[in-house]
Formats: structure tokens, C-alpha cells, sequence
């Protein structure tokens, strides 16, 4: 019978991926932000960087992938990475803003539910491709 961490192992490592990437993802935008920087820009960018570690934790830690066509593993996980933070992202964070402008809530408070919101649908996006697609064990 398969233990927890057997089933669950890289859905737990992902988490922690996950979780590392996020936090430097919201210091570079809030970051980016104060120093004037427009919340739309300042997330394509501090989403960018935090991209391309990204794939480099998941597929050494948390998947543990062996496929030796990193090229290729790289592409696809670059264009669902992508879609998932330059289309998903703004749309929700813009969706978002818009829904909680008027609640008298200051544009700080704004943006982090507005990111904490498009944070989360982007990590479902890219954990079901991640583990789908791009890092798949391969037999």
C-alpha cells in the first residue's frame, strides 16, 4: 500500500515550490510597485523571473524529472507557464480590482487579494499541466 507522501510527494513538493515562487513573486511586485511602476508591467515582470526558477525547482524537486529533452520540457512548460501568468493572472487581478474598487479599500489591500486570487488559479492551471504535460513520467 503507497504512503502519503508516495501518493502525495509531488503535490506536497509543489506546494513548497509553489509557495517559495509566490513569495518572491508578490516582494519583486509590490516591490516593483512603490517604485512607481504600474500593478499590470510590475507583475509580467516579477511573474517572468519567478518563471524561469520555476522550472528549474520543478522539474529537479518536484517532479524529478529525468527526461533529458530539457529544450523541449522548457518550451511547453514556458507557454503553459505563460498563459497561465500573462493571460489568467491580469485578467483576474483587473476582474478583481474592478470588483473591489468601490469597497473603500485602499489600492495596496486591492492589488494583494487581487494577486492572492489570480495566484491561485494560476497555481491550478500549472500544477494540472505540469503534471500532465510537461514533467509527465515518461515509462
Amino acid at each position: 500500500m503507497e504512503t502519503f507522501r508516495e501518493k502525495h510527494g509531488d503535490k506536497l513538493r509543489y506546494l513548497l515550490v509553489g509557495g517559495f515562487n509566490t513569495l518572491l513573486d508578490f516582494i519583486i511586485l509590490f516591490g516593483l510597485v512603490a517604485l512607481g511602476l504600474n500593478k499590470i508591467p510590475a507583475n509580467y515582470i516579477s511573474t517572468t523571473i519567478t518563471m524561469i526558477i520555476s522550472f528549474f525547482l520543478n522539474k529537479e524537486f518536484t517532479f524529478k524529472s529525468d527526461n533529458k529533452a530539457t529544450k523541449r520540457q522548457f518550451f511547453i512548460f514556458l507557454s503553459v507557464t505563460a498563459f497561465g501568468l500573462w493571460a489568467i493572472q491580469p485578467v483576474v487581478i483587473l476582474v478583481a480590482s474592478w470588483f473591489l474598487d468601490n469597497t473603500g479599500l485602499n489600492d495596496t489591500v486591492i492589488l494583494f487579494i487581487s494577486k492572492v486570487l489570480a495566484t491561485v488559479a494560476s497555481l491550478i492551471w500549472n500544477y494540472l499541466f505540469y503534471s500532465r504535460l510537461v514533467f509527465k513520467k515518461v515509462p
